[in-house]
This record gives structure tokens, C-alpha cells and sequence, in this order.
């Protein structure tokens, strides 16, 4: 889904097409499928967060972002060029294997919460997805001391800047 975000971003910001000209030319032409695309409610969130990413932590991208862990879905098939580009580490469960990746089942867990499974999220409003995903990482965690993620998060951005 990288590419496709790649793509829309620059036709989006570089030429100034709509998102939905973007998502759905992109299509047309043929030069994704839709397996490899995001929902165009979604899609405004992604770019923002991808263009905020990229420009936020373009400079400490390597220092924050050691390792993900994902599924071999084909979704997540662009990661491995990301090993290409930076020192990020991209880690593949074993299918079937939950235990791989206990914190993103515990999460998805969590998701559940709102959006149950086999439930399409085209369903849900772009606001109700950035509500759960808030509520999500401002709940404290036995993990993390009962610390929030966000406040992990904060905490290890301030001591890589620090030491920058």
C-alpha cells in the first residue's frame, strides 16, 4: 500500500488532482489493483499521516523506526522496500502463528472492541476510525507500566532529539 500512497501523494500535491481522481485513475490505468489501494474514506488520514511522518521524522526515521512486525499479507508487501531505503528491519510472522506478533493481536483485540470482526470499515466514518485509534493508544498498558503508548512514544522521541 506504500506505492499506492507514494503515488497519490504526488499526484495529489505535484498536480494538484483530487484524491478521488488520484485513487480511482490509478485504477484506470491500471497501475494498481484494488487489493493494493486504500479506501478513499481512509485515504485523506493516510496521506496526512504518511506526508507527517515522512516530514516529521524524516531526519530520525532509522532511530525510531528499528523494526515493524507484520502479516505476509500482500497489503504489507511494500515494507520490504523500506529495508532497501533505510536501516528499518521488516519482520514477517510465520502464518497461522499469532504468538509472532502478541502485541499487534492484542491490539487488533482492542479494536475489536468497536469494529467487530468481519465488519467492512468502509462502514465507519473516517472520525470514528481516528476515535478508535486514540482511544487506543491513550489507554495505559500493564506492559508499559501503565504508561500510555502515547506517552512511550513521546518519552523516546524526546531522548532521541535530545541526543541528536
Amino acid at each position: 500500500k506504500a506505492g499506492f500512497i507514494n503515488y497519490v501523494i504526488k499526484h495529489f500535491f505535484e498536480d494538484g488532482r483530487s484524491l478521488d481522481v488520484c485513487a480511482n485513475r490509478s485504477l484506470a490505468t491500471g497501475e494498481f489493483s484494488h487489493y493494493q489501494t486504500v479506501c478513499t474514506r481512509i485515504l485523506p488520514a493516510s496521506c496526512r499521516l504518511f506526508k507527517c511522518f515522512k516530514k516529521q521524522y524524516s531526519e530520525h526515521w532509522n532511530d525510531i523506526f528499528k523494526t515493524i512486525t507484520t502479516d505476509n499479507g500482500s497489503e504489507f508487501a511494500d515494507l520490504a522496500n523500506l529495508e532497501q531505503v533505510s536501516k528499518t528491519l521488516i519482520y514477517y510472522a510465520h502464518p497461522y502463528t499469532s504468538c509472532d506478533k502478541g502485541t499487534v493481536e492484542r491490539h487488533n483485540g482492542l479494536i475489536r472492541r468497536f469494529i467487530p470482526k468481519g465488519d467492512c470499515i468502509n462502514n465507519y466514518f473516517l472520525q470514528q476510525i481516528i476515535d478508535i485509534e486514540t482511544w487506543c493508544n491513550s489507554l495505559p498498558r500493564k506492559i508499559l507500566a501503565y504508561h500510555t503508548p502515547d506517552e512511550i512514544f513521546e518519552r523516546e522521541l524526546d531522548q532521541i532529539y535530545q541526543a541528536a
